[in-house]
């Protein structure tokens, strides 16, 4: 089938700027004493810079965070871009694969396909974030321009807006600077394996830098039939006044996908004692099925993305304790495609032998061994704007250091959703409810097709804006105590509209979708540090966040509808105790956290078609880390979480038996470990080592996928200061295992045994 044709129009649009005046003011009135004791002398402040290489940073990349690391009050994991080039990180998935206590969700249609984050127990699908600027929209994302992942663990409102239930995850985009290089990446490997990425910095003047990274991807999926990968991306920085007090940079970022996409594999399906399908009966972990069966379509199945991205970045030093800086960002992005959802939860894929289903002219006899091979589609497009203003910068009050950062934030957001039409005929002379069938034990991926695939007449346009202000303070009261406080304003105003592009009236399920929301919250953070010594901290911290209702913007898991539309947000609160430290001549971090998290007004459904924040959940833990170099030769990035989670009260419509359960997507158990040692002068050996326990894919916890160990290799060899060698073998062991685990339907297999050959270049 040829793909349908996509005409592209970015409109541009102006984002909402009310309140604006009063917004401003109120952000940078709030600092106005730095103004007037900016001239004090104040004690000299030690930066240590890290090593190249380095498994370890001081800082986080946001400004944000006021203080280092080890005398932040909160859990905050950095991988940096030694780590990704080591692992060979392509994904967002690949480079938080080192940050124990996160997994990834599935999308489907509604909810679409994507990342999906779970930070602590909560879905962090909307609190992404590129050079601390919410990132939009559905998408799969390359890490080709990344060069630091910073992911922030428990309530994060305070700091990122709505949304940051669980965290957030921040990504640090290459950037232009003084001097000149090139690396270039050539990477060869099994799975038909091709990528090569080149990234090219000029000087141009001497405060003027250029910077491009281009990136070609093909691959199949190790241990998967049928399935591929075609990825292109392309970013450009130029940055002028380089190294003075006013600096202006400009971004493009432009990453397109044509992949065959993959559903994996159906759950073997449990039912209830009284259900029509009790005698088909199973355990509701994936079905027991060859890992490489593809239960998809070649001639209907595609996924197409494709995200446009510019940044404008305005920065001025107005004295040596304090800086101005302006952002703003358009981004354009589309998710496209048909994906087949096999089984679809019919319990058709446990057959024993011949069984008649549906009713009246839907009637037919399904053959023992196939499965409901039904389709899945998407069409979106999102555009947004931001804008944002940040005064950064130090000050002192009596006997007391403020470092602060305060700002306000603009943003605007549509995002237009109007999926297909799937029709045809299916294989094997069976049909039921259109739907097409395959072989379980052997399913073919060419088998014959004949349907069409067309645009949907009905849609929904969904439209966000929102306004914050913000203000963080680090205030050193004594050498040994230091106070972080911070509180943050929303207002978030979403509305969706569903229409009909042939002028038909709206049905009544169109109707239902109509929703909107608009209200106020207040984020709050506060956290108490005692040092005990130069090089380590131990503290307590209390963090709340909000979820409004439709924070996603009609592109995740969270949108509005007329059940939760107005509802006040969903609110959690946390404690962590935790402590820091720098050790070996500060080139390893430890790092240990308690944490209570408590979300006391969860969205449950009370009634059809009605919501209410009356749920609870909660969330108990603790957390181990460890970063940075033990000896000059060897690195070690490790962690270990533990999650006890509890759906205290899920509402009353929810089974009696829900309550108490854990939460989906929630491990009990995660540990992640890399290391690397340098056993001669040129050559590296590492390795990895993760740890999954058993997942649930749904709140009653029948749904489930069981835990895995995978291990990972690595060997890189210097031939000379320009050319090095690095092998990986991911999961070496070629272990089986499930990555995501949905709700209903079906489980991601993860990739099997890979092992790529990177050449890389430098001049």
């Amino acid at each position: 089938m040829a793909h349908i044709k996509h005409q592209k129009h970015a409109v541009r649009r102006q984002p909402q700027l009310s309140q604006s005046a009063a917004l401003t003011a109120l952000a940078l009135a709030l600092p106005a004493s730095a103004f007037a004791q900016s001239v004090q002398t104040l004690p000299e402040v030690k930066v240590s810079a890290e090593a190249e290489g380095s498994y370890k940073v001081e800082s986080a990349a946001s400004s944000k965070y006021t203080a280092p690391l080890v005398d932040t009050p909160k859990s905050i994991t950095v991988v940096t871009e030694q780590v990704l080039r080591e692992t060979n990180a392509l994904t967002l998935q690949d480079a938080l694969r080192t940050v124990p206590g996160i997994t990834f969700g599935m999308g489907e249609g509604g909810n679409p396909s994507g990342d999906r984050p779970f930070i602590r127990g909560y879905d962090s699908q909307s609190a992404t974030y590129i050079d601390g600027l919410r990132d939009p929209s559905s998408q799969s994302r390359d890490m080709f321009n990344v060069e630091q992942v910073d992911v922030v663990k428990g309530p994060d409102s305070a700091f990122s807006g709505g949304g940051a239930i669980g965290g957030s995850i921040n990504l640090t985009s290459k950037q232009a600077h003084l001097g000149n290089s090139a690396d270039i990446d050539l990477g060869l490997g099994t799975a038909n394996y091709r990528r090569a990425t080149v990234d090219v910095n000029r000087q141009l003047a001497d405060t003027v830098a250029l910077r491009l990274n281009v990136m070609k991807e093909d691959s199949d999926v190790a241990g998967r039939d049928e399935v591929y990968n075609d990825h292109l991306g392309a970013a450009l920085s130029f940055n002028v006044g380089i190294g003075t007090p006013t600096r202006i940079g400009v971004d493009y970022y432009h990453y397109e996908t044509d992949d065959l996409p993959d559903y994996g594999i159906p759950y073997n399906n449990p039912y209830a004692a009284t259900s029509a399908n009790a005698i088909y009966n199973g355990d509701g972990g994936p079905l027991h099925v060859d890992r490489e069966n593809f239960y998809g379509l070649k001639d209907r199945d595609f996924r197409e993305t494709e995200v446009d991205s510019g940044t404008l970045r305005i920065e001025h030093d107005i004295n040596d304790k304090l800086t101005i800086r302006n952002r703003t960002r358009y981004t354009r992005s589309l998710n496209d495609y048909v994906v087949t959802n096999p089984g679809d939860s019919s319990g058709l894929n446990i057959t024993n032998g011949n069984i008649t289903v549906g009713t009246g002219a839907n009637t037919t006899t399904l053959p023992a061994g196939f499965l409901n091979r039904s389709s899945k589609n998407r069409h979106s497009v999102s555009e947004g704007y931001v804008n944002a203003t940040e005064l950064t910068g130090e000050f002192q009050t009596g006997f007391i250091k403020h470092n602060f950062a305060t700002g306000i934030e603009f943003s605007e957001n549509e995002v237009d959703s109007r999926g297909y039409t799937v029709t045809g005929t299916n294989i094997n002379g069976v049909q039921y409810l259109g739907a097409s069938f395959a072989n379980i034990a052997n399913p073919d991926a060419d088998d014959a097709w004949n349907g069409t695939v067309t645009r949907a007449t009905a849609g929904n346009k969904i439209k966000t804006n929102t306004q914050a202000a913000y203000l963080f303070d680090t205030l050193t009261l004594h050498k040994q105590w230091l106070l972080n406080v911070g509180a943050r304003w929303d207002h978030f105003d979403t509305k969706q509209t569903p229409y009909n592009v042939d002028g038909a009236a709206l049905t009544a399920n169109q109707l239902r979708q109509r929703g909107k929301s608009d209200t106020y919250f207040w984020s709050w953070q506060a956290g108490l540090v005692f040092k005990p010594l130069e090089n380590g901290s131990i503290y307590l911290n209390y963090a709340t966040s909000a979820n409004p209702s439709g924070i996603t913007t009609g592109d995740g898991a969270d949108n509005i509808s007329a059940a939760n539309q107005n509802l006040e947000p969903e609110e959690t609160r946390s404690y962590e105790l935790g402590t820091k430290w720098n050790l070996l001549d500060n080139r390893l971090s430890l790092s240990a956290a308690l944490f209570d998290m408590k979300k006391t007004n969860a969205k449950v459904t009370v009634a059809t078609d009605i919501m209410d924040t009356v749920g609870t959940q909660r969330i108990k833990g603790f957390e181990l880390g460890v970063a940075g170099a033990i000896t000059k030769q060897w690195n070690v990035s490790a962690g270990y979480t533990r999650l006890d989670s509890e759906l205290s009260d899920p509402g009353p419509t929810a089974a009696a038996t829900d309550k108490g359960n854990r939460f989906p997507n929630t491990p009990k158990d995660s540990f992640s470990l890399w290391s690397s040692y340098e056993l001669m002068p040129k050559l590296v050996l590492g390795g990895g080592a993760f740890y999954m326990s058993k997942v649930y894919g749904n709140t009653a916890n029948t749904k489930w996928v069981p835990s895995y160990w995978r291990f990972d290799a690595m060997a890189s060899y210097e031939i000379n200061k320009t050319v090095s060698l690095r092998l990986n073998v991911q999961n070496l062991f070629d272990k089986t295992y499930y990555d995501k685990a949905y709700s209903t339907h079906m489980v991601s297999v993860a990739p099997g045994r890979q092992a790529i050959l990177t050449a890389n270049l430098k001049f």
